[in-house]
């Protein structure tokens, strides 16, 4: 997913500052993308540059607000629907755990522990967002809705996998210290 495209959806739903774009990542976006003030104000410099956003208003101190233009509107519908999603090429995660076996059993299995403590709090954080979340019928609602359910899916997965893959390393441990002391 991209900065560019996260910024031209969050416009297509109404016209916003740089402020009030980080405040959305920081809500409902933190989960699957995360970003930094320097990332958004230098993402929509650039956006703006390539049209596909205008400053709508300048406010007191420089404050801009920004809206999408019809080709932002356009590039948005694109990427959404035409540009086949990245999916998970990439997880680092997932390559710690491939190469855990370079450390010893017990250091593996303390990994596998923390994934699954970490993946609890996580789930725990996006519970009590959803819970204080007033949701409506409006697009926002909907779909940040529909992503926030993701993250706790997928917390709750990971925890439930960390756990089993703790199990493995242990009965893998258990089976060559028995093969050991033949």
């Amino acid at each position: 997913m991209s900065l560019r495209h996260a910024l031209l959806g969050l416009l297509s739903n109404g016209p916003g500052s740089g402020y009030d774009l980080l405040g959305a990542f920081k809500s409902t976006l933190s989960n699957v993308w995360p970003a930094t003030q320097s990332q958004v104000y230098s993402e929509l410099t650039r956006l703006a540059d390539a049209g596909l956003i205008r400053v709508a208003e300048e406010g007191p101190r420089g404050r801009k607000t920004y809206e999408v233009t019809a080709d932002g509107r356009e590039e948005l519908r694109h990427w959404l629907l035409e540009v086949a999603p990245d999916g998970y090429r990439r997880n680092d995660i997932l390559l710690r755990v491939f190469l855990l076996g370079a450390v010893e059993p017990g250091e593996a299995r303390e990994f596998m522990r923390r994934r699954a403590e970490i993946a609890r709090s996580r789930n725990a954080q996006f519970t009590a967002m959803d819970e204080a979340m007033a949701w409506g019928d409006d697009a926002l609602s909907v779909y940040g809705r529909l992503t926030l359910e993701w993250g706790k899916r997928f917390t709750r997965m990971q925890a439930e996998w960390s756990e089993w893959a703790d199990e493995q390393i242990a009965a893998a441990q258990a089976s060559s210290e028995g093969q050991a002391d033949l």
